[in-house]
């Protein structure tokens, strides 16, 4: 398969051919025939090539000279007449009388007889703009709502969520892999990594694209079973190394690494665990994943109880969809407490972006087959509808009272 990658030039060889390495990194690497170079190269340049990625290495065909820096456009020189210029000066025009003054004579600052605006009575005397069309003037934040309490008030009233940490990802190193490739012959070294990589399967669709190849060139196929038996008697010593790789990781970051990458680990070691010990190391990852699991379940039910303690209806619910142990049900106190709240949040008085907002999260609850909604909307929204339409098949009985036929 042909690809395009930058190559930095590492050295040259008597015969002029040249030793190079993909730019910025130890691999690939391998050599070219100097006469696909251009004119001037030198060890360090780094260029554009044309490769052809075969299982027993990397073999450029082409190379591109580098880009030529555009030349610079010729600009003019602009030169003053040498003589010193004065700067920019400005003429402050005087103030003119207010309108209906048309001589002139009398500005803002001589009201003459008029009187300055506290002689003359001031918007407070003859009443201010919010007393002369009645609406209040006040900032919004300093406003009543229908309970007397300024909007800002009731936002304060409910401090923001703590962010809960995000869980690191399984990052394993490759000692034991690194390990076994080590062993196999150099010759079978990139048909293993292909494996390794792609699994037989991949190493199947690389043949056959290097034999297409081939083909048009008029060389020799490779025999394609032969290679496919080395692959599949390379897969299991390479594949029990990997794993023990992540079981190592993840036995390191036991606290720490995401649950559900552990999972995979554990479930991964009944094909990866070959030896005594990996299989001791497999029970140990398991009783810890265990005891991992319970204790993140139990964090869980505590922070569900604390959400409705504190009034935060919809992040309950979402957070209800998300147990930590698959299976387990909520227990029965709270899911009164969780259906209670969500009908609570629905009803004629909720606006209708917040009635869809609850009802999305109660679509993907544990107990949404048991949420009765207080009262519909005063105003059903086309976005509502919309809503309701798309979880309808989730919640059939609350899309029937908007009439929603439900979604298959």
């Amino acid at each position: 398969m042909s690809r395009r990658l930058e190559v930095e030039l590492t050295s040259k060889r008597e015969d002029g051919s040249y030793t190079w390495r993909a730019a910025g990194a130890k691999q690939p690497k391998g050599e070219l025939d100097g006469s696909l170079l251009y004119e001037g190269a030198s060890v360090g340049d780094v260029v554009r090539a044309e490769a052809e990625f075969a299982v027993d290495g990397v073999f450029i065909t082409a190379v591109l000279p580098p880009k030529t820096k555009k030349a610079r456009p010729e600009t003019l020189e602009v030169l003053g007449s040498g003589r010193g210029e004065g700067g920019v000066t400005t003429q402050l025009v005087e103030k003119r009388g207010r309108r209906g003054d048309r001589d002139g004579r009398r500005g803002r600052g001589d009201r003459g007889d008029r009187g300055g605006r506290g002689d003359r009575g001031g918007r407070g005397d003859r009443g201010g703009r919010g007393d002369r069309d009645g609406r209040d003037r006040r900032p919004r934040n300093e406003r009543g709502g229908r309970d007397g309490r300024g909007r800002n008030d009731r936002r304060r009233e409910r401090p923001p969520a703590p962010a809960r940490p995000k869980p690191k990802r399984l990052r394993a190193r490759r000692v034991h892999r690194d390990a076994v490739l080590a062993e196999i012959p150099e010759i079978q070294q990139p048909l293993a990594k292909v494996v390794l990589r792609d699994g037989v399967p991949g190493l199947r669709q690389v043949i056959e694209a290097q034999n297409a190849t081939a083909k048009q060139s008029g060389q020799p196929e490779i025999p394609p079973k032969m290679l496919e038996a080395v692959g599949e008697r390379l897969l299991p010593r390479l594949r029990s190394a990997e794993w023990r790789d992540n079981a190592e990781a993840a036995m390191a970051g036991i606290d720490e690494v995401d649950i559900r990458d552990l999972r995979k680990v554990v479930v991964a070691a009944e094909n990866g665990a070959k030896d005594e010990e990996s299989r001791e190391l497999a029970e140990q990852l398991k009783t810890a994943v265990t005891a991992r699991v319970d204790a993140e379940h139990t964090n869980w039910l505590n922070e569900l109880n604390e959400l409705l303690r504190e009034g935060r209806t919809v992040r309950a619910l979402r957070q209800s969809s998300r147990p930590p142990k698959a299976g387990a049900p909520l227990p029965a106190d709270l899911q009164q407490k969780l259906t209670a709240a969500a009908n609570a949040s629905m009803t004629s008085e909720t606006s209708p972006e917040r009635w869809a907002t609850v009802v999305d999260a109660v679509a993907f609850s544990p107990v949404r087959s048991q949420v009765t909604p207080e009262g519909l909307p005063a105003k059903v929204t086309d976005e509502l509808r919309t809503t309701i339409r798309k979880v309808s098949k989730r919640v059939p009985d609350i899309a029937k009272l908007f009439d929603a036929p439900a979604n298959g």
